[in-house]
């Protein structure tokens, strides 16, 4: 299930990558310790490999999700690929200007207003104080805190907060857009317009990549998928349905695949199991409705009807068309 691309289109490619942490005591034990147990050897200090092996690679256009649980090197991904870390291994090439919500608050400062704080994180994205000027008012209208223009960023709500960040990085014309779970955070009408947005701009030839654990936003949004577990690269596809089939099926596992083969029979099982579930509904529903009717009186019987308008429509269709005939 692994794709290529033709290096010479690419917007983002990713070759190798890994991703190291060393660990000490150092700070427990301050220097004078340290230097002696490094000159007898007992000093020791722990690896952990965030990200071991990554690669991908993006054309303009592309919108990318990356999956898995929690601690699978998501975020530390994102921070290579934005310039923030440098990998210890592998490398990173991205061709053009970079808008990245990684964290909530990051670029922001608390005690700072909405307006100073936008006109801040445009400077931290590169753009000039004129640019801002012309964006700044529809940057507000987007983010719906035109009443809150001279509060200041700690007096926001998460929501609102999310609103700003991700107004400002859409509306400033980046080359590639990296989102870190900001597309699920606000209220459902922000969500829907937020990814109405992101469809837009993705049409526009942005690249986009995006880290969410809304596998329904990932179908809607994606076109193509990585994912990783324990840092680990399980694959990297365009075939995006049959992942996120195949992921549904680990979350309720919590058994990673180790092949492609392994891959496509998870999304089978997925939608195996699917389907046992909605016939199961089903007959749960059929008995509802008996009761209903037994029971005899109107509110029952329009409780039964509004099941049936639910899940057959097409039986009550198919009703009103043979008592017009009688």
């Amino acid at each position: 299930m692994s794709d290529g691309g033709d290096a010479m289109k690419n917007v983002i490619e990713v070759n190798g990558v890994s991703i190291r942490y060393i660990t000490g005591d150092f700070k427990n034990i301050g220097l004078k310790e340290y230097v002696i147990r490094r000159l007898t050897g007992r000093y020791h200090v722990k690896e952990f490999w965030a990200d071991k092996d990554i690669t991908f690679s993006l054309d303009s256009g592309d919108m990318l999700s990356i999956i898995g649980s929690n601690g699978a090197g998501k975020s530390t991904l994102l921070k290579a690929v934005s310039g923030i870390m440098i990998p210890t291994e592998g490398s990173v090439t991205t061709n053009g200007k970079i808008a990245a919500l990684l964290e909530l608050t990051s670029g922001f400062d608390a005690d700072l207003t909405v307006r100073e704080n936008t006109y801040l994180r445009g400077a931290m994205l590169g753009y000039t104080r004129e640019f801002m000027d012309e964006k700044y008012e529809d940057i507000i209208a987007f983010a719906e805190l035109g009443e809150f223009q001279d509060h200041t960023f700690k007096q926001l709500s998460s929501g609102m907060k999310s609103r700003l960040a991700f107004s400002i990085a859409c509306l400033v014309n980046p080359d590639i857009l990296i989102l870190d779970e900001v597309l699920s955070v606000g209220d459902g009408a922000f969500r829907k317009k937020s990814g109405n947005k992101m469809k837009e701009i993705l049409a526009s030839g942005v690249t986009g990549i995006l880290v969410s654990h809304s596998i329904e936003q990932i179908r809607e949004l994606s076109n193509k998928i990585l994912w990783l577990d324990h840092g680990r690269q399980v694959t990297f596809t365009e075939d995006v349905q049959t992942c996120c089939d195949a992921y549904e099926e680990f979350m309720n596992t919590k058994k990673a695949p180790k092949s492609d083969e392994q891959i496509r029979e998870m999304a089978e099982a997925f939608q195996r199991r699917k389907l046992e579930q909605k016939g199961k509904k089903h007959q749960q529903q059929v008995k509802q409705v008996e009761a209903y009717i037994r029971e005899g009186n109107q509110p029952a019987v329009d409780a039964a009807l509004a099941i049936l308008r639910e899940n057959r429509p097409d039986l009550l269709a198919e009703n009103v068309t043979g008592n017009t005939k009688g």
